[in-house]
C-alpha cells in the first residue's frame, strides 16, 4: 500500500485515442470542498492506504482542485437513445476522466462526476447535487455486496456551492471507479464514421475482450469474426446483468443507451431503486411517465439497446443477419442467469420445467398483495417449517397457503438436506438492501456534515446476507413516509 495519491502508477490509454473522442479540460473545482467520506475498500483496490485518504493532495484530486498526478484529464463524447428516441450527441456533461490507475487488481479509470461544465453539458450546469451523490456512492457498494457487476466510488466531496434543481441544493462530487466508462452510446456516436468506429472497437477489444480476436474452428476470422464475438460477449454480459437486477428487485430507472456499460456493469446511478412492495410494473423514476423502464420491462429494454449497439456495427461491413445471430444469445443467457439465481433464492438444486409456473405464480402472489420484495424472499427459507408465520405476512392468507403447499411439495422432490437448503437460500436472499428511505436517512445526515449513516449502511450492504444484531430497523419494512419519496432524472 502507498501513502500518497502522488505515488500511484497512472496511465492514460483513453487519452491516447484520437482527439475526436474527447475534449481535454480541467474540472471546475468546488469552493471550500470537504471530504465527507472515502471508501477504504476501493482505495485498497487501487493500492492506496487509509492514510493516503487523509492527505491534502488526495482531497485536491477528488475535489477537482488538482489533476491526478500523471493523469490527462478529459471529457468523453458519445451519443445515444434516451427513452427510446435518438438524442444525437451527448457526452460527459458533468464528468471528467482523470486517468487510469495501474494496480495489483488491474487497471482502474478514475472519473469525477459533478465536476463542472464540459462541451457536452448542453444546457446543464455540470454539477451533481448532494442527494444524488450520496445515492450513487452507496449504490455501487450495495451492488458489490449482492455480487452484481458495477462501477464503484472512491470518494464523496461536499461543498456549500448552490445547485439549482427543483429547489436550491448543494453541490458534491463523486469519484467513480471502473475498468472503463465506454458505453453503447460511444459506439452509436461513430456509427457513420467507420474509421473512428474501428479505432474504438480495437481499443475496447484489445483492453477488455482480447479473447474475441481468437477464432475457434468453424468461426469467421479477421475483423468480422472479432466483431461478432465481441457483440456476443456484450450480449451475454448484459443479459446476465439484467437477470441479476431482476432477482434482487433492482430498477435502474434510466436505461438509455448512453447509460449502458460496454462491460456489462451497472453504471450511471440516477433514479434507481430497490423495490419495497413488489409490483411487476414498478416505475422507480418519477420522470418516466410512460413506464418505459419499469421493472418488468428491463430485460426487453436491454435487448432493444443491444440492437442499437449492433446497428452501429453495420458500418464495419458486417452483415445484418450475422449480427442478429449474436443478439439471439440474449434470451438463453438471460434465462440461464435468471433461473440460476431463482434456484438459489428458492433453495432448488436445479431448475425443472414445472418451476416456470411455480415461479410465475410466486411473482403473481407478490404482485397481487404488494408484498415486500426483500422480506418475502428472505422469509421463504423458514416457511416450510413455520408455515403460519410465512402465511401471516400476506393479506390473502389462503392464496399464500396454496402457493406454499406447492412449494413445499416441490422441495420434497429433491434430496437437498434442509440445513443446506436454508444456507443456500440465506446466501442468495439479502437481509439488507439499499431501500430509498435508508438512503434518505444518509442524505439528511450528510447535509449536516455527518457521514455516520453512510458508514453504517456500507457496513450492512457489504455483507447483506448476514443478520447483524442491533440493526433490525434496517431490515424492516419501510415506514409510511417512505412511499412519498420520489427520485427523478434530476437526481
Amino acid at each position: 500500500m502507498i501513502d500518497s495519491i502522488k505515488q500511484l502508477q497512472v496511465e492514460n490509454s483513453f487519452a491516447q485515442l484520437p482527439a475526436a473522442f474527447y475534449t481535454r479540460l480541467q474540472p471546475q473545482a468546488l469552493r471550500n470542498p470537504r471530504l465527507l467520506h472515502a471508501n477504504v475498500d476501493v482505495a485498497r483496490m487501487l493500492g492506496l492506504s487509509p492514510a493516503a485518504l487523509e492527505t491534502p493532495e488526495f482531497l485536491d484530486v477528488v475535489a477537482g482542485s488538482a489533476p491526478l498526478p500523471g493523469g490527462q484529464t478529459l471529457a468523453a463524447v458519445y451519443s445515444g437513445h434516451q427513452f427510446g428516441v435518438w438524442a444525437g450527441q451527448l457526452g460527459d456533461g458533468r464528468a471528467h476522466l482523470l486517468g487510469e490507475v495501474i494496480s495489483p487488481s488491474g487497471p482502474w479509470e478514475l472519473q469525477l462526476k459533478g465536476s463542472g461544465r464540459t462541451p457536452y453539458s448542453r444546457m446543464g450546469d455540470g454539477r451533481a447535487v448532494l442527494r444524488s451523490s450520496v445515492r450513487e456512492y452507496l449504490a455501487g457498494e450495495a451492488m458489490v455486496g449482492l455480487g452484481i457487476p458495477t462501477t464503484r466510488a472512491l470518494a464523496l466531496v461536499v461543498s456549500d456551492d448552490p445547485v439549482y434543481r427543483e429547489t436550491v441544493e448543494t453541490a458534491a462530487i463523486v469519484t467513480r471507479v471502473s475498468p472503463s466508462f465506454v458505453r453503447f452510446g460511444s459506439f452509436e456516436h461513430w456509427a457513420s464514421s467507420p474509421e473512428k468506429l474501428r479505432v474504438l472497437l480495437d481499443y475496447v477489444i484489445d483492453r477488455h475482450y482480447p479473447e474475441c480476436r481468437n477464432a475457434d474452428a468453424g468461426e469467421p476470422g479477421g475483423e468480422h469474426g472479432a466483431v461478432l464475438r465481441f457483440l456476443q460477449a456484450v450480449v451475454v454480459k448484459t443479459a446476465q446483468l439484467v437477470a441479476h437486477w431482476q432477482t434482487v428487485g433492482f430498477c435502474h430507472g434510466v436505461m438509455n443507451t448512453d447509460n449502458m456499460s460496454i462491460l456489462g456493469l451497472t453504471i450511471d446511478y440516477g433514479p434507481y431503486g430497490f423495490m419495497d412492495g413488489f409490483q411487476a410494473n414498478h416505475i422507480c423514476n418519477h420522470s418516466d411517465e410512460q413506464g418505459r423502464y419499469a421493472w418488468n420491462a428491463q430485460p426487453s429494454v436491454a435487448h432493444w439497446n443491444l440492437y442499437r449497439l449492433a446497428s452501429s456495427l453495420l458500418s464495419l461491413g458486417v452483415d445484418a443477419e450475422s449480427l442478429k445471430a449474436q443478439l439471439a444469445h440474449f434470451e438463453l443467457a438471460f434465462l440461464q442467469a435468471y433461473r440460476g439465481d431463482m434456484c438459489k433464492k428458492l433453495g432448488l438444486i436445479q431448475w425443472e420445467p414445472a418451476d416456470e409456473e411455480l415461479v410465475d405464480d410466486w411473482w403473481a402472489l407478490l404482485h397481487g398483495q404488494h408484498a415486500d420484495f426483500t422480506l418475502s424472499f428472505r422469509g421463504l427459507a423458514g416457511a416450510p417449517k413455520d408455515k403460519q408465520a410465512f402465511v401471516a405476512g400476506f393479506e390473502d392468507t389462503a392464496a399464500a397457503q396454496a402457493w406454499l403447499d406447492r412449494y413445499v411439495a416441490r422441495l420434497s422432490n429433491q434430496s437437498l438436506p434442509d440445513q443446506e437448503r436454508v444456507a443456500l437460500m440465506n446466501s442468495a436472499n439479502p437481509v439488507y438492501v439499499l431501500r430509498n428511505h435508508l438512503a434518505e436517512g444518509a442524505i439528511q445526515a450528510a447535509k449536516k456534515g455527518d457521514a455516520s449513516e453512510i458508514e453504517t449502511l456500507l457496513k450492512l450492504l457489504r455483507d447483506p446476507y448476514t443478520e447483524q444484531a442491533g440493526y433490525e430497523a434496517y431490515a424492516a419494512k419501510p415506514p409510511e413516509w417512505a412511499c412519498q419519496l420520489e427520485v427523478s432524472c434530476s437526481s
